[in-house]
């Protein structure tokens, strides 16, 4: 039995392209192609389709790929959402992953790695490249240990980290200096084996420190 997917994309030549690529894979299929959230949403509350993994847009009219993401994480848990897209920004994958995404792929990749992807999230319900994080894969495996070396405000500045703030607002919010949070990230990077933000929310979204709403 092949693993059904969805794909989201306003581009209607490029999510077509996509949904005959998933075709041509020995194990999935292509089960349903949305412009929008909103479409896909539609879809799922009338039992029409019922797809394991929804490849997923950020940028979209009526209802973009975090807001849908953060539906479907509250409303259909047990699906998986993968985002793909053009953006690179740290904040829009940190936005997509906070909302739920379980990996997120550049649209510019080649049709092995999208399998791989597919399959990976099949089998360990997550997949991130090293353009997402270098260190994910070691820091998802860290024992919660990881959490005992940490002090009680490098938590709070971990939580602060996880939000849209500049570090510069982190500081004012936590009533230090620019130079002490610049310590504190440098200090908590050192202690988890991290080296950027994006590693740091997951991080903190697997160890329970950051709640997805």
């Amino acid at each position: 039995m092949k693993h059904k997917i969805a794909v989201v994309d306003d581009h209607t030549l490029l999510s077509q392209a996509i949904g005959k690529l998933i075709d041509g894979f020995e194990n999935f299929q292509t089960e349903g192609i949305f412009k929008n959230g909103q479409e896909l949403i539609t879809a799922l509350n009338n039992k029409s389709i019922d797809p394991e993994i929804i490849l997923m847009d950020v940028n979209m009219p009526i209802l973009n790929g975090i807001e849908t993401t953060k539906i479907l994480s509250q409303d259909f848990p047990v699906i998986s959402v993968l985002a793909l897209s053009v953006e690179e920004e740290e904040k829009t994958i940190i936005q997509m992953l906070k909302s739920g995404a379980k990996g997120y792929l550049n649209k510019d990749i080649q049709k092995d790695l999208l399998l791989f992807a597919l399959n990976s999230i099949l089998q360990t319900g997550i997949f991130h490249t090293q353009n997402v994080t270098q260190a994910l894969i070691g820091n998802l495996e860290k024992k919660t240990d990881d959490l005992d070396e940490l002090k009680e405000r490098e938590i709070e500045f971990i939580q602060l980290a996880c939000t849209d703030m500049t570090y510069r607002e982190i500081a004012d919010k936590m009533f230090l200096s620019p130079k002490t949070v610049d310590n504190y990230r440098d200090s908590v990077f050192s202690k988890l084996n991290i080296k950027n933000r994006i590693g740091l929310v997951l991080f903190a979204i697997k160890k329970g420190i950051y709640k997805v709403n």
